[in-house]
């Protein structure tokens, strides 16, 4: 069974940054996944805003955080990170991180039913 745990949560000013971990282990095949990252803002429907897959190393980012947050893996650690740059206060919401086994997930919007492993979500209030 695929965990998935995340960390990194937080409040700050608008323009501050923070950096959500997403920590995995059991993937079928430790070279073929998807991860992506959720928000869901209170009143909101869920967002799929950033996914990456191995082997391909494939990634994408949403129009509304292209340009702000970045994606990458740490592979040894088995941990994907989210670098989160000039927050907004409409960044305020529930981040989740979901995992798949098969990096075929990851092939541009994330979509909730493309995952089969979640997180309990972490908490990220921008202030303005």
């Amino acid at each position: 069974e695929v965990l998935v745990a995340e960390s990194g949560g937080g409040s700050v000013q608008a323009g501050g940054s923070l950096r959500l971990s997403c920590a995995t282990s059991g993937f079928t095949y430790v070279d073929d996944w998807s991860v992506a990252w959720f928000r869901q803002a209170p009143g909101k429907e869920r967002e799929g805003i950033s996914c990456i897959s191995r082997p391909d190393g494939r990634t994408y980012l949403a129009d509304s955080v292209q340009g702000r947050f970045a994606i990458s893996t740490d592979n040894a650690k088995r941990t994907v990170y989210l670098q989160m740059n000039s927050l907004k206060p409409e960044d305020t919401a529930v981040y989740s991180c979901a995992a798949a086994n098969s990096h075929y997930a990851c092939t541009g919007v994330p979509a909730v039913y493309q995952y089969d492993y979640w997180g309990q979500g972490t908490q990220v209030t921008v202030s303005s």
